[in-house]
């Protein structure tokens, strides 16, 4: 794939490397470029990095009208050579192709897909925030493009990629949030696009997501469509920790997305020390779990936190179950520790699970 390069007048953009005084937040700035290439024809055509910026888009655009689109999100970081290495791109690479097949998408080849991220990471290298806990966020995305008022999938699409500049999620330390415990909210339907990482999905989330916040909850506990298995966790993945060590996360289906982060500390059991293992997790043997003590800790997988442990459960009736103490559990700190560690290129990673951005000259 031949990128084209329309990037800003080098007076107009970033100098030096970037070296904030305070926590940059995450997910609020952006970098002075983002990649572009356009389907139309049967074929994605015409790639190219340019200026951020506004798109051109038809007030008929399928997008806008029936939201076929979807997402990814990753992370790069710098390590102490001083180089960038993304984390586990490829995993994101072969969701975003697993979405598109859900949402009638083109399938878009992963090597096109990191060769975009690669080449844009790279352009806008001096965008990497220079603090402790750092990372560059990475959000490539597709949309319907064509000008239609049918439903039915569309004949042309965009790929685009951009990059935020983020801090630590959680600042200094991590913290324990609450969780509302809903039966009257679902997140996805059997047969529908819950195991996929479309616009749509996130966009039928806030209104729960609302009444969580009114009762003092961060997000919701999903279960399944009949209120029996618990699911997922907002936009992560539920897990628990028995008292001998051993995790605990819902067995995939297609009402749950597949966590990548949730992937990595399966794969990483044996460099964690601890068992982990995926199953059916009712609600009562759950809620049981806790109150009897052999559920000492519970939380979230996802890529944004990584872990967000969960010190309480807050049902719709106003009760609140604290798991343990309601602090941040031993396991959990461990096991943040050591994924971060792993992504910062302070411990070894599994073969290939971190790639260095190649410097291209541009």
């Amino acid at each position: 794939m031949e990128i084209k390069y329309q990037l800003k007048p080098a007076a107009e953009r970033r100098q030096e490397q970037f070296r904030p005084e305070g926590n940059v937040g995450f997910g609020r700035l952006r970098t002075d470029h983002m990649f572009l290439m356009d389907y139309y024809d049967g074929e994605w055509r015409d790639p190219r990095i340019v200026p951020y910026g506004p798109f051109s888009v038809a007030p008929g655009a399928v997008a806008l009208h029936y939201g076929q689109s979807i997402f990814e999100g990753a992370k790069a970081f710098m390590h102490q050579d001083g180089e960038i290495y993304t984390f586990r791109i490829n995993k994101n690479a072969e969701r975003m192709n697993r979405s598109a097949d859900i949402l009638c998408i083109p399938y878009l080849p992963e090597e096109m897909q990191l060769q975009a991220i690669n080449a844009l990471i790279d352009a806008d290298r001096l965008w990497f925030p220079m603090q402790d806990g750092a990372c560059l966020y990475i959000r490539p995305f597709i949309f319907a493009t064509e000008d239609r008022l049918s439903v039915s999938p569309s004949t042309s699409y965009t790929f685009c990629v951009v990059l935020s500049p983020s801090g630590a999620y959680y600042g200094a330390s991590l913290s324990p949030i609450s969780l509302l415990i809903s039966t009257h909210y679902h997140r996805a339907a059997p047969g529908g696009t819950g195991a996929s990482k479309a616009s749509g999905n996130y966009a039928a989330s806030l209104r729960a997501g609302r009444a969580a916040k009114e009762v003092g909850a961060s997000q919701v506990l999903y279960l399944d469509n009949n209120n029996v298995y618990i699911e997922e966790a907002g936009a992560m993945n539920h897990f628990h920790i028995l008292k001998d060590g051993t995790v605990v996360i819902p067995a995939f289906t297609d009402t749950i997305l597949r966590s990548i982060t949730s992937q990595s500390i399966i794969e990483l059991a044996a460099e964690l020390g601890y068992p982990v293992r995926q199953e059916m997790v009712r609600l009562d043997d759950f809620i049981k779990g806790i109150e009897t003590g052999d559920i000492i800790e519970a939380g979230g997988f996802g890529t944004a936190a990584v872990v967000s442990p969960v010190g309480s459960y807050i049902f719709e009736d106003g009760r609140r179950l604290n798991v343990g103490d309601g602090k941040v559990g031993e396991h959990v700190k461990h096991i943040y520790e050591v994924y971060t560690a792993i992504q910062r290129g302070e411990r070894k990673a599994p073969a290939g699970w971190l790639q260095p951005v190649p410097h291209l000259g541009h």
